[in-house]
């Protein structure tokens, strides 16, 4: 068991005990220590994270620039071979349009050939409360970019194009904090829970 399994199995470890032991360790290792997580523990640190510091956009940009590439390794909890749940989320800031704070995003790894790119819009959940309550930032896979995106980005399509609309279309993940590169996503289909979740870890 490593250590970061012992704070979250711990009923006792609330979420900054766990988000300083996470920005205690360098990259490597945070992610080595993040990517074991199965099914019941992200489930545990899930809810664990909804104490913790409300997200923001920034989190998953830092201060990257307009349309500059920023990524986020991820594995999610979906009943695949378990190297199929490895994949990166990818964000960017697009350019202002008077749309409101937002990023776009897609997902790359294994099956995006074969699945396609699942592009979304990554926004705030306030003022929706029913939204808020699950995390204060949505990957909305309703919404695709509708401007340039990140250059070397696959060609944006919507998500019921082809295969996507079986893992994509009607989908939304809710986001919440772990630590300062660390986050974790419990996923929708419209309004229904699916009981699948992921982590993702910032690169830079």
């Amino acid at each position: 068991m490593s250590e970061l399994d012992r704070l979250i199995d711990d009923d006792h470890t609330g979420i900054p005990a766990i988000a300083a032991y996470l920005d205690g360790l360098d990259a490597e290792a945070r992610w080595r220590e993040v990517s074991a997580l199965g099914r019941a523990r992200q489930r545990m640190l899930y809810e664990k994270a909804a104490h913790a510091r409300p997200i923001d956009l920034a989190h998953f940009v830092g201060d990257a620039g307009e349309r500059e590439e920023v990524i986020h390794d991820g594995v999610n909890t979906l009943p695949v071979p378990p190297p199929l749940r490895r994949f990166q989320k990818r964000f960017c800031r697009p350019a202002p349009n008077g749309h409101g704070p937002r990023l776009f995003g897609y997902n790359e790894g294994p099956t995006r050939k074969v699945v396609g790119p699942g592009f979304f819009v990554a926004i705030p959940t306030d003022g929706r409360p029913h939204w808020t309550a699950r995390g204060p930032v949505v990957v909305d896979y309703f919404q695709v970019p509708d401007g340039p995106v990140a250059e070397g980005w696959p060609d944006v399509v919507p998500n019921d194009w082809r295969l996507q609309r079986f893992v994509y279309n009607g989908t939304r993940d809710f986001m919440r904090r772990v630590s300062a590169h660390v986050s974790i996503g419990a996923a929708y289909k419209g309004e229904r829970p699916l009981d699948h979740y992921f982590v993702l870890c910032r690169k830079t």
